[in-house]
C-alpha cells in the first residue's frame, strides 16, 4: 500500500508548554487511524498541523513524499468539531458554494446521495438537527473528493442513532478508498471505525497499533462485574475493585472465578462478563478517562 502520510519528529513548543513533542508515523492509503488522547495529550495540535492550519515548530510532515503544499490543500477534506456556515443559506446553498472552492470537485447530486440529504435540501442550515448538521459538514469535507479526510470528533453531542448512521457514512467513505483520519472521545467508535489507533499522551505517542493488536498486547483478562450490594459482608478470595455502586474482577480463568464467587454464595443472577475493552487501555496507559 501506497504512504499517505509520513510524519517524522513532529514538534510544536510553546513558551511554557511542549503540546506535540516527537510524534512520527506513517498512515497507508485507504486506512483509518484513531488518534486518541486526554484533553491536553497533543492530539487538537498534531491534527492541525496535519491539516496544515498550524506551522511546527521542527519536524517534517510529507504527503505522498513531498512537504505540503497547495497542491495539498486541494487533496484533503477536513471536518472541524465546529464548523461556521454562512447564515440564511439552505443545504444545497451551502455545497453550491464550497463545491466553487476547488478545483477538482465531485458531482453535487453525488454527495447528496452519500450524504443522505435529500429530505432537507432547501432549509436553511440553522435549522437542522445535529445529525443532520453533521451529515452536511461530512459533504463538504468530501466536495472536492479528497485522498485524506480528517474527521475531528465529529459525532460529539449526537444522539447514539444518529451517531450510528453517521458511522455508516464513513465507512462507506472508507469502502472508498479514502483515506480517514480520526479523533474521537467514543471508544466504541475507535474500535468500529480505525484500521489502526495511535494514544497520546503528553504530547508523544506512547502506543501504536490496531485496536486487536493493542488489547491483546496489553490484557490476557476478562472483566467480571457485579452490583456492589451482592457481595457485602463476604469473604471471596479475588482482587476485587469498588467502581461506584458495581465491583469488578479481573481474572484470566473465568470458570475459576466464576467457581469462587459460587462457593461465597453469590447470586450470579445480574453477573456481567466482557473482554478488554479500549476504554480500559486508555485509563491503564493514561490514568484518564476519556470524556466527550
Amino acid at each position: 500500500m501506497a504512504t499517505v502520510l509520513s510524519v517524522r519528529d513532529l514538534r510544536k513548543h510553546y513558551p511554557k508548554v511542549k503540546a506535540v513533542d516527537g510524534v512520527s508515523f506513517e498512515l497507508e492509503e485507504g486506512r483509518c487511524l484513531g488518534l486518541l488522547g486526554p484533553n491536553g495529550a497533543g492530539k487538537s495540535t498534531t491534527i492541525e498541523m496535519l491539516e496544515g492550519l498550524v506551522e511546527p515548530s521542527s519536524g517534517e510532515i510529507l504527503y505522498r513524499g513531498r512537504p505540503l503544499d497547495a497542491r495539498y490543500r486541494q487533496r484533503v477534506g477536513m471536518q472541524f468539531q465546529a464548523t461556521a456556515l454562512q447564515d440564511f443559506l439552505t443545504v444545497r446553498e451551502n455545497l453550491e458554494l464550497f463545491h466553487a472552492l476547488y478545483e477538482r470537485t465531485l458531482p453535487l447530486e453525488q454527495l447528496i446521495s452519500a450524504c443522505h440529504l435529500e429530505d432537507f435540501l432547501d432549509r436553511d442550515h440553522r435549522k437542522l438537527s445535529g445529525g443532520q448538521r453533521q451529515r452536511l459538514l461530512l459533504a463538504i469535507a468530501l466536495v472536492n473528493d479528497p485522498d485524506l479526510v480528517f474527521l475531528d470528533e465529529p459525532t460529539t453531542g449526537l444522539d447514539p442513532q444518529a451517531r450510528r448512521n453517521f458511522w455508516e457514512l464513513v465507512q462507506a467513505v472508507k469502502a472508498r478508498g479514502t483515506t480517514v483520519v480520526l479523533t474521537t472521545h467514543y471508544m466504541e467508535e475507535a474500535y468500529l471505525l480505525s484500521d489502526d489507533i495511535a494514544i497520546m499522551d503528553h504530547g508523544q505517542v506512547i502506543a501504536r497499533g490496531t485496536p486487536q493488536s493493542l488489547l491483546a498486547e496489553h490484557f490476557n483478562d476478562s472483566v467480571l462485574e457485579l452490583p456492589a450490594v451482592e457481595i457485602e459482608g463476604r469473604q471471596i478470595d479475588l482482587p476485587l475493585v469498588r467502581k461506584d455502586d458495581r465491583v469488578e474482577i479481573l481474572s484470566a480463568d473465568v470458570n475459576g472465578a466464576l467457581r469462587k464467587l459460587l462457593d461465597a454464595g453469590l447470586s450470579l443472577a445480574q453477573l456481567k462478563i466482557r473482554p478488554r475493552t479500549l476504554e480500559d487501555l486508555f485509563i491503564q496507559l493514561t490514568g484518564k478517562e476519556l470524556r466527550a
